[in-house]
Formats: C-alpha cells, structure tokens, sequence
C-alpha cells in the first residue's frame, strides 16, 4: 500500500492547493482522498488548530487513510460523497467550512488494478464499482439491462455514436454467454465498431458509459456540489477537478447557474436592484488545465480541467 501511495501522482496538485486559499486554523473537506495526495498538501498548509475531513467511498482509499490516523487534525470517513449533506449537518459544519476540494472521476490505481475491472487494457472480472461491496457490478448490469437501456447509457455517459450497434451485439452474446471479463467486452466492442479513431481503443467511451452508469457518478456529484455550497462559509472556496466533458460540463453550469442571479421573464417592470439577488458562488477565473510539465510526468493528467469558485456573503 505505501508504495502505491508513493507511486500516485496527484492531479493539478499544485493549482488546486491555490485555488482554496488555504488558512491555517480553518476547516477544509477533502471529497474524494483517492490514495491522499491532496489531503496530505492541505494538511501542510494547516496550523495545529486547522481541520480536515477526508471521505471516499473505496475500501482502498480507506486503507491508504489509516496512515494519517495519528494526525488529530485529520478524520476520514469511509462513504461516497453524496452523504456530505449528512456529514455536514452530523457535525454542524453549516456555513463554517473554509475549502472543499473534488477530485472526480476513477483514479490510477483503481485503473491499474486489473481486479477492479475498470481498464480495458488489462484483463480481469467487469466490475468497476468504485466500492466492489456495495451495489451492482458492470457485469450484472450488462446481463440483465434491455437493449435500449444500454444504447441509451452508451450515447448519454459515453457520448458513444455506434451506441446501438454495440448495445444490439451485447444482448446477442449475452444470449449465448454472459459477459463477464473486461477483455470480452473490449474485444466485443473492437468487433462491432466500424470506425477507429487515432490513438483511442474503440471500447473507451463504453467503459466511460458503464462506469459512470453504475456508480451514479453524475447524481452523486450533482448532490455533493448542492452541499458543499451549503457548507462553506462567506469567501470559502469550492474547487473541482474533471477528467472528462460530462463532469466538467456538470461543474461549470453548476458553477455558472450558483453565480447568476435569478431570470425573470422579460417584459416585468423591474429594475435590477428590485431582483433578490439569490447568488451564492463567484466563479474565480477561467478553467485552469496542466502544465506542458506536468503532462509529460503523468499523461493521464491530459484531460483534466480545474475549475474554482467563491462562496459569496
């Protein structure tokens, strides 16, 4: 476990840090702790009064946690981010939070990890549940699903144009044998599609799609966002890093609509500072992306987008 740690290279590290401004003797949430680069660079910047809770739903993020156990400034809490409403309330942090970071998406060493079924580019069992004891697996999903449920997955989480095509030959194999392994499902989708994009396997977008699909990753984020807003105090900072188009077009819209004030319908006598100004975050310049460096030193980082916002009085 701790050379995994020492292996993982957090994302944006450095940007994200400066986007939450941190201040030493204030509380800050760490959404996703992943294998704890972030969380670690935050408990840097904190004094002895400073305070950080870490959540994430992977038994593996858990086990990485226990190696920050004898840092009092420092709780982790074993369960997917969509419980901080709870979290928040339980602990009475209302207003009272100073940084939330979100590190959203699957992390490296959950793709390196062949077990956990979600690469295509190693073999092992279809299960890409970001907590393998809870809830249903790609594999069952796949077994049971309809066609029109799945092309319908495909095109909206995966953005997949043969969406139906390969839904249709899923439930042709599937009558035969189930699927049950990522190399059969890569394979499958290799076969059937007709077209090939440079420098992308023809089965990234599907296995974007089912992820996403069975871990609720988009309500799960839509939730946490609502949340944290509610959680942090007057200039606290809520900073999101994305890895693909879904999540951060969910992050900027959700930024955009918290940071406009409300639209009437045209034609009221009105004067603007007769509308209630119902703004609760000031979006902090633009989308900040990695450095040529820092591309070079994790590839994977490529796609990843920062965005940061400002909660407002």
């Amino acid at each position: 476990m701790m050379a995994q740690t020492q292996q993982h290279i957090p994302v944006l590290l450095t940007e994200s840090i400066q986007g939450l401004a941190i201040q030493p003797d204030q509380i800050y949430i760490d959404a996703t702790f992943g294998r704890g680069g972030h969380s670690r660079a935050i408990l840097e910047h904190l004094g002895e009064n400073g305070r950080l809770i870490s959540l994430d739903r992977d038994p593996t993020a858990a086990q990485a946690a226990e190696q920050l156990a004898d840092d009092p400034r420092f709780e982790f809490i074993h369960t997917p981010f969509s419980a901080l409403p709870h979290i928040i309330a339980e602990r009475n942090l209302t207003g009272k939070v100073a940084g939330i970071l979100f590190d959203l998406g699957v992390s490296s060493p959950q793709l390196d990890d062949a077990e956990r079924g979600f690469s295509f580019m190693n073999d092992g069992p279809l299960d890409m549940r970001m907590n393998p004891e809870q809830g249903e697996s790609a594999a069952d999903w796949l077994a049971h699903a309809s066609q029109d449920e799945m092309a319908d997955v495909f095109r909206q989480y995966g953005e997949e144009r043969y969406a139906g095509r390969i839904a249709r030959v899923i439930v042709e194999r599937r009558s035969e044998q189930p699927l049950t392994r990522t190399s059969e499902l890569a394979k499958l989708i290799q076969e059937v599609s007709p077209a090939k994009e440079k420098n992308k396997h023809p089965a990234t977008r599907v296995f974007q799609a089912v992820r996403i699909h069975v871990n609720h990753e988009l309500e799960e984020a839509t939730n946490a966002l609502e949340a944290a807003v509610s959680a942090l105090k007057p200039g606290g900072r809520l900073a999101v890093i994305s890895f693909h188009s879904l999540e951060d077009r969910l992050t900027k819209h959700f930024m955009r609509k918290c940071s406009q004030r409300e639209q009437l319908p045209p034609g009221l006598p009105l004067r603007e500072d007769q509308i209630a100004d119902n703004r609760t975050l000031k979006t902090l310049g633009k989308a900040i992306k990695p450095s040529a460096e820092e591309i070079k030193q994790n590839p994977r980082c490529r796609s990843s987008v920062l965005r940061v916002a400002e909660r407002l009085p």
